[in-house]
């Protein structure tokens, strides 16, 4: 998902999507570490969409802490 997109969404949306990727990478680690594992790259893919998520959670919490100074 684009981070565009993400933006749009709330942060509880936000939270399950986190939930969500985190245990789609858990799961392709098990896959990797007993090589069944199809598409190694997707891995990275995973790991690149929780950081966006964590970036933009990290974003929407300061802009609520600015909001309240």
């Amino acid at each position: 998902m684009k981070a565009k997109e993400l933006r749009n969404k709330s942060t509880k949306e936000l939270h399950k999507n986190l939930a969500d990727a985190r245990a789609k990478l858990a799961k392709l680690n098990v896959e990797f570490r007993t090589k069944e594992v199809k598409n190694v790259r997707e891995i990275r893919t995973v790991k690149k969409s929780i950081a966006t998520i964590l970036t933009i959670i990290a974003e929407k919490e300061q802009a609520t802490k600015g909001e309240k100074s």
